[in-house]
C-alpha cells in the first residue's frame, strides 16, 4: 500500500525535524487518517510502507525515513535521489 502526504502538523519550528504529525490518503481505496511521525517511521521501516508527495503538476517525490546522529528519526521527501522539501511545501493544520 502506498500513501499520499496531503497535510503536515509542526511543532516548535519550521523545519523536518519538526513535522509532529501528517495527514495522508491511500488514494486505492479512498482511505484517509492521520498519524504521528512516530508511527509513519515505524511503518515505513517496519512495514515497508511507502508513503509519497504529489504537487498540483503531478510530481512525485517518495517519503523516506532520516536517522540523524542526534535526535529522533524525522520524514523527508527524496526525488530523483535528492533530498527535498516537499513535504514543507505541504498545507499546514
Amino acid at each position: 500500500m502506498s500513501i499520499k502526504i496531503t497535510v503536515v502538523h509542526l511543532s516548535g519550528g519550521i523545519d523536518h525535524e519538526h513535522i509532529t504529525g501528517l495527514r495522508w490518503t491511500n488514494p486505492a481505496d479512498g482511505k484517509t487518517g492521520d498519524s504521528s511521525r512516530a508511527t509513519l517511521v515505524a511503518w515505513i521501516e517496519d512495514k515497508n510502507g511507502k508513503a509519497y508527495t504529489e504537487d498540483s503538476s503531478g510530481h512525485r517525490a517518495d517519503v523516506a525515513v532520516v536517522n540523524p546522529a542526534r535526535g529522533e528519526k524525522y520524514l523527508r521527501t527524496r526525488a530523483d535521489g535528492v533530498w527535498t522539501n516537499n513535504l514543507l511545501a505541504l498545507p499546514r493544520y
